[in-house]
């Protein structure tokens, strides 16, 4: 199986850089309080560095709204993942615990400000891939059961079938989410040339903390537009 990002994608943003973990055999089922608490730190640390401070304006918030311009999309009507993550802790609101997986990638999420993203591979149909939809690609939003039907030319996250992420990274699909059965899972970080070191040292991170946590086995690699694609 293989991830993978089509030579499209970077004509139209060149400059993508993505850090990538597969992570293989990990026990989502234990009781991990450590790593809700790291959340909990960060929350804390972001609703202090953050306050009075412009969202829309803040560099690292800035990269993926003008990306999403680029996309012809509306930064303020589609956040990426991480600006509605971040927006959320910045009015108060506490993210709450979902399971030690999904706390985890939401605790390098918000330490690095990157979007990232969670994949059950075992639920995956075929390559995982970065490309624009074709008309009639269906997507199934996270906690829903009817299809929407997309359009040509959005930028998504897909399989051989289905629609994983709608307009990027902004909203995740409920076919692949993660549970606490999820077992061998596909974690891309998404960024840019510009913010390279920060994606580095989050995908370095996620991978120590897996092993730490779950003991189970990893990959690493790292996608650009000089090396497109990874076996997962």
């Amino acid at each position: 199986m293989k991830f993978k990002i089509y030579n499209e994608v970077f004509k139209k943003l060149p400059n993508l850089y993505f850090g990538i973990i597969v992570g293989k055999q990990i026990n989502n089922q234990q009781s991990t309080l450590e790593i809700y608490n790291l959340m909990k730190k960060e929350m804390s640390n972001l609703k202090n560095n953050l306050a009075g401070i412009n969202l829309k304006e803040y560099p690292e918030i800035l990269l993926y709204r003008d990306a999403f311009t680029q996309l012809n999309l509306n930064p303020n009507k589609f956040l990426s993942s991480v600006e509605a993550m971040v927006k959320r802790i910045s009015k108060g609101n506490v993210l709450p615990s979902i399971n030690p997986v999904v706390d985890l990638v939401n605790y390098i999420s918000l330490k690095y400000i990157l979007p990232m993203g969670a994949h059950d591979i075992d639920a995956l149909e075929g390559e995982i891939a970065v490309r624009f939809s074709k008309k009639g690609d269906t997507f199934i939003p996270l906690g829903e059961e009817g299809a929407e039907i997309l359009d040509n030319g959005e930028l998504v996250y897909a399989d051989a079938k289905r629609i994983r992420t709608r307009r990027w990274i902004w909203r995740q699909s409920n076919i692949g989410k993660i549970d606490e059965d999820s077992k061998n899972i596909f974690f891309p970080i998404d960024g840019f040339q510009t913010n390279k070191e920060k994606v580095m040292k989050a995908t370095e991170e996620l991978e120590i903390l897996l092993k730490k946590y779950f003991n189970c086995q990893t990959k690493k690699n790292f996608i650009d537009r000089n090396q497109k694609e990874m076996e997962i």
